[in-house]
């Protein structure tokens, strides 16, 4: 992962490609509230605040601040970024807590492996203010805990993606160039019979290449269209799998038929 600077801003259209790639979620654990902070491989942004309804010692309160907490985290997931920081002030059990809620009521975010697992770390300190969160970014301990936990998401990325590339029943397939996974996901919806799936790249593709301006400009269409995409340090074992099939994949899947109503196919619906 790149480092993250010691800036928290708000990214600007004009700015939008500055802020980088999504590494992590940074979440800023309080007495009575939580903070959420999208943190890019350029700078950390704050994406939104969760209110606990009453009081910690009551349990049904509590209950509903950790749910709330994970309902936010949602849509964040399903854009296909895996790494959960949590920060708690010294001398409590506020992620200890969280933690032991998502065991308990959300275990397919911590179970088994494959690419809709989670790695939650938890780090000392306060995340709620801007200027925690630039100080928080800048220590060896949050760098170490990003890469322990990026590294953890990337292999189960890697797992899913060696399953499909051993699979010869049509049912996935995968793309190894930019060319090739710009008309696929570009066009989706408009022609063609696969579905993009996943877009993975490492760090090192992005850094060296001559096209980093499409490169963004595909990440972020991706995510527009609700595609899951991961860069992956490529110094990693997933990165270093992931550099031996040129640094880019995209994984897709034949489209499923169009569902039929009163016998009618609706062959022209559109995204």
């Amino acid at each position: 992962m790149n480092r993250v600077k010691d800036e928290v801003t708000r990214t600007t259209k004009r700015q939008g490609y500055k802020r980088g790639y999504p590494v992590a979620v940074l979440v800023g654990l309080e007495e009575s509230s939580a903070v959420l902070w999208q943190v890019f491989s350029n700078v950390a942004k704050l994406y939104t605040n969760v209110k606990l309804e009453g009081r910690r010692k009551d349990e049904g309160a509590l209950y509903g601040f950790h749910e709330s907490i994970v309902n936010a985290l949602r849509p964040i997931l399903n854009e296909g970024v895996r790494s959960i920081v949590v920060a708690a002030p010294a001398k409590t059990t506020f992620a200890s807590l969280f933690f032991e809620h998502v065991r308990r009521h959300h275990a397919y975010l911590v179970q088994g492996n494959g690419p809709h697992v989670t790695s939650f770390r938890e780090l000392t300190g306060s995340a709620c203010q801007i200027h925690e969160v630039a100080s928080l970014v800048k220590t060896k301990t949050f760098h170490k805990l990003i890469g322990e936990s990026t590294s953890e998401e990337a292999d189960g990325l890697m797992e899913t993606l060696e399953k499909r590339l051993n699979v010869n029943d049509g049912s996935a397939v995968a793309m190894f160039s930019l060319e090739e996974a710009e008309d696929l996901i570009y066009s989706q919806g408009k022609r063609g019979t696969l579905r993009p799936d996943y877009l993975m790249l490492t760090d090192r593709y992005l850094a060296d290449s001559k096209n980093k301006n499409r490169i963004h400009r595909l990440l972020q269409i991706s995510k527009n269209k609700n595609i899951k995409t991961r860069v992956v340090n490529a110094e990693t074992p997933a990165g270093k799998r992931l550099s031996q099939l040129g640094g880019l994949v995209c994984l897709a899947k034949p489209e499923q038929p169009s569902s039929r109503r009163n016998g009618v196919q609706n062959k022209n619906s559109k995204e």
